[in-house]
C-alpha cells in the first residue's frame, strides 16, 4: 500500500513501549509524526531516537505527538532504551511501536524490497488533526534524519493551514511568506492589510500573518 499526501493515514492498533495504541484515537486532535527505524540496537537509529527525545518539548509546544516504529518487538525496544539513554543523555520519552509481524510497516509501505526485504527504511509521516497525511519523507538506512527540518516543515504546515500563504525556500518561522496565487489582489487587501511586496504578479511577499 502506498500512502500519499492527502490520504487518510491508515489506522491500526499495536503494542508500544507505553502500552497498546489505537493510532487515530491516540492522535486525538493533535498533529502526529510517525517514523520508522530499520532495527533496534543499531548506531544511526540510536542517535535519532536520542535526538527526538531531546527535542520532544519542541514537538509538544506545536501540539505534535511523536511515535516510532521498527519490526522488532516491544521487549527489544525496552532493552534498547537503556542504551539510548546511556549514550545520548536523554531517556526515550515517546512510544515505540513493536511491529514484528510487519502489519504497520506494510500499511505504510515502510519496507522497500530493493533496499531490504526485511527492514523498514527511514520513513517519516506527518499527519494533521484531520488524520490526513501532510508530509512523507524516506531516507536510506545509512543516513540519519534531520529532525530540525521536520520541525520547520510542521511550522509551515500549521501556518499555511490557517492562512492563505505559502512558505518560500529555506523559510523559518517568523520570516516573510508568499500570498498564494488563488487570492486576488482585492481579497489580499483585506487578508493582508499590512500590504505586500509585488516582486511579480504571482510572487507577492508579505509578513508572516500571525506575527
Amino acid at each position: 500500500m502506498t500512502v500519499r499526501l492527502g490520504d487518510i493515514a491508515p489506522d491500526f492498533t499495536a503494542p508500544t513501549t507505553q502500552g497498546e495504541v489505537s493510532f487515530h484515537e491516540w492522535l486525538g486532535d493533535s498533529w502526529g509524526v510517525l517514523f520508522s527505524h530499520p532495527k533496534d540496537f543499531t548506531p544511526v537509529c540510536t542517535t535519532e531516537l536520542g535526538y527526538v527525545a531531546k527535542i520532544k518539548p519542541e514537538f509538544d509546544k506545536r501540539n505534535v505527538k511523536v511515535i516510532g516504529l521498527s519490526v522488532d518487538p516491544v521487549e527489544s525496544h525496552v532493552r534498547w532504551e537503556g542504551d539510548i539513554e546511556e549514550t545520548q543523555g536523554t531517556a526515550v520519552n515517546f512510544p515505540m511501536i513493536g511491529d514484528p509481524d510487519r502489519t504497520v510497516a506494510d500499511l505504510y509501505d515502510m519496507i522497500h524490497e530493493n533496499a531490504s526485504d526485511t527492514l523498514t527504511v527511514r520513513s517519516v509521516f506527518v499527519i494533521g488533526p484531520d488524520k490526513k497525511v501532510k508530509l512523507t519523507l524516506t531516507y536510506p538506512a545509512s543516513t540519519g534524519r534531520n529532525f530540525d527540518e521536520i520541525l520547520r516543515v510542521i511550522d509551515s504546515l500549521q501556518l499555511t493551514a490557517d492562512y492563505k500563504v505559502a512558505t518560500p525556500a529555506n523559510w523559518k518561522d517568523g520570516e516573510d511568506v508568499i500570498i498564494v496565487p488563488a487570492v486576488s489582489d482585492d481579497d489580499a487587501k483585506e487578508l493582508f492589510p499590512a500590504g505586500w511586496n509585488p516582486v511579480k504578479p504571482y510572487l507577492r511577499v508579505t509578513k508572516q500573518p500571525n506575527r
